[in-house]
């Protein structure tokens, strides 16, 4: 009988043929805007055109998820979140 393992990483998100769903997406939207373009002037060398543009593509899309430092720019979330105003006015009385 099979034992299968617990799967306790469901928090590092979905990913499908190694790429996030976003990276994933743009492939896909590659892949089926390069069958238009098959279809449309249908050539060998546009055919392996194609093929290669997506491989490369693919190649391109795993090295920079692979290495996702170089593009992180996220902002950094804030330490304490308030609904008060920033003003300088003092309401206070002395």
């Amino acid at each position: 009988m099979k034992q299968f393992e617990v799967y306790r990483n469901i928090r590092k998100g979905a990913v499908i043929f190694g790429l996030p769903i976003s990276s994933f997406a743009l492939m896909m939207i590659c892949v089926v805007a390069s069958l238009l373009i098959i279809i449309f002037s249908f050539s060998l060398w546009i055919i392996i055109g194609a093929f290669i543009f997506n491989s490369i593509l693919y190649v391109v899309l795993i090295r920079i998820t692979r290495k996702s430092q170089l593009f992180l720019v996220s902002v950094k979330f804030p330490d304490i979140i308030s609904n008060k105003r920033k003003s300088n006015l003092n309401y206070e009385q002395d």
